[in-house]
Formats: structure tokens, sequence, C-alpha cells
């Protein structure tokens, strides 16, 4: 149920402002109020779950078209993460348009930002500048009590989750490494992969037992990566030259357990090849 109230405002050229009311009591402006919409895609050109910048911006003004919106202006982060939100300029465009009874509108939360800090800062950023926050996924509008409360808690589940599919990325990486399987980058010196799972190259595994030898032996980096050119050993490109670095990327990766101390990770197969 809605009702149309007339309210004096001062300075107003014809000194009223028409509001809706809904049966909560909670104010709609069919006058002057604007709406800022934000659209993000974590890829440039990329489709999530079907729903493009174009789609997301559609929705958006149709939402400001139904609630008597008089401007709309649209910000655009393409192809930027919303892991952080200090790091998008359209988004920080957008706060800053945002001015009192305006609303910014998103398509999901998931848009808006990725963790329950930056969500809740910007949140509490738009309440000093009077403005007000409406997720249309998730039908959540801040201009009523229960909006906010909604939107606290969906925020605190949506970081949840997250941290869910975190744990469990990180539990299925440890079961590769624990199988020798490759969980992805540059294939290790010392290995050679072949149907996902890694093998060893004995002449490598040598070069990396030598390595260690030298630097429990006191031996400094730079010797080492002499040392190694002098015996003629080829890094894994093929390449006859060793700089320090190199030596102590491989040294550091043996002594974490990444590759044991015989440069061997955990269920790795023993390669024929010298």
């Amino acid at each position: 149920m809605q009702a149309v109230l007339d309210v004096a405002v001062p300075g107003r050229p014809d000194g009223m402002l028409s509001c809706y009311l809904d049966s909560a009591g909670r104010g709609e402006y069919a006058k002057g109020m604007k709406v800022i919409g934000y659209v993000r895609v974590s890829t440039a050109g990329q489709v999530e779950k079907g729903v493009s910048m174009a789609a997301q911006e559609d929705k958006v003004r149709a939402w400001a078209g139904l609630n008597g919106a008089e401007t709309v202006e649209i910000f655009v982060d393409a192809g930027l993460s919303g892991s952080r939100a200090d790091n998008r300029p359209a988004l920080q465009r957008a706060l800053e348009a945002v001015g009192k009874g305006d609303a910014l509108v998103v398509y999901s939360l998931s848009r808006l930002a990725r963790s329950t800090r930056d969500t809740l800062t910007i949140a509490e950023a738009l309440q000093r500048r009077g403005g007000e926050l409406v997720s249309l996924s998730e039908k959540i509008d801040t201009t009523a009590a229960a909006g906010k409360m909604v939107f606290r808690m969906l925020a605190v589940l949506g970081e949840f989750e997250r941290d869910q599919v975190s744990d469990r990325t990180r539990s299925a990486l440890a079961f590769k490494r624990e199988h020798g399987e490759k969980t992805g980058g540059d294939v290790p010196y010392g290995f050679r992969a072949r149907s996902g799972r890694l093998y060893e190259v004995p002449r490598e595994q040598r070069a990396i037992r030598r390595m260690t030898r030298m630097r429990r032996q006191g031996r400094t980096l730079r010797a080492i990566a002499r040392m190694l050119e002098a015996a003629k050993v080829l890094r894994k490109a093929g390449a006859r030259s060793w700089h320090p670095e190199a030596v102590k990327r491989i040294l550091a990766r043996t002594a974490a357990g990444a590759i044991g101390g015989r440069g061997r990770p955990p269920a790795c197969h023993t390669s024929n090849e010298a």
C-alpha cells in the first residue's frame, strides 16, 4: 500500500516535494533523487553468471525508472577485482557523486565489494553523505531498518562463504602436493610434468643435491652459480648462465619442504631420463 504525501520544503521553487510512503512508513522520493549506478566485472568483457556490464546497467536504470529518479549516473570498473575498494577508481568517483537523498545502486553486493570490512566501510561512507545503498539481487534498501540489518548479515555470510572456498582450495592444493601432482605455475627445477604429475629429472636432481651440499659447506650463492656454469649444468630452459637468485630460489624451495631434502616431493615418480 502506498500513499502520496506532499511535504513543504523551504527553498524549492514549488515549495513542495512529493513523497511516496509505503506500509512500513519509509519514504521514497519521487522528485529530486539521483541514482548513482555502479557496475563491475572482474575481467574486461567477462560475462559473469550471465550478468554482463550492459545487463547490470540496464537493471540499475530500470530500478531508477520505477522509483522516479530525476537523474542517473553510471560508473564502470571493467576488469578490476572486487577484493579491495580503494583500487577501483570508478567506485571512488561513484561514492563522491552521492549526495544527500541519493542512492548508490548495484546489481549485487559482490559487484560492490568482496570483504565485509569494505562493504560496511562503503555503507558507512554513504551514511555520512546522507545517501542510501540499494542492492537489486539481494533486495537490500538501507532506507529501512530491516534493509540495514539484512545488508550486514548478507555481507558477513558472503565473506564466510568465500573463506570456505579458500579453505577448500588450500586443502585440495595440499593434497595434490602430497601426491606429487602439479599445482600450477612453472615446473620446479629437478622435475618434469606429464599428465599432471611430477617426475624427477636425474641430472637436475644431482645438481640440486650438489647445490645443497655446497651451501651447507658455507659457499656463497654466487660461488655455487659459478660452479654450475663451470660444470656446464643447464637451467630449465637450456640456458648455461646461472644467477645467484636462481640458486637461492631452488634452495629455498628445497628447505621449505615443497621439495624434500633430496629434491623430491612426496609420491613423485622417478624418471628414467638421464
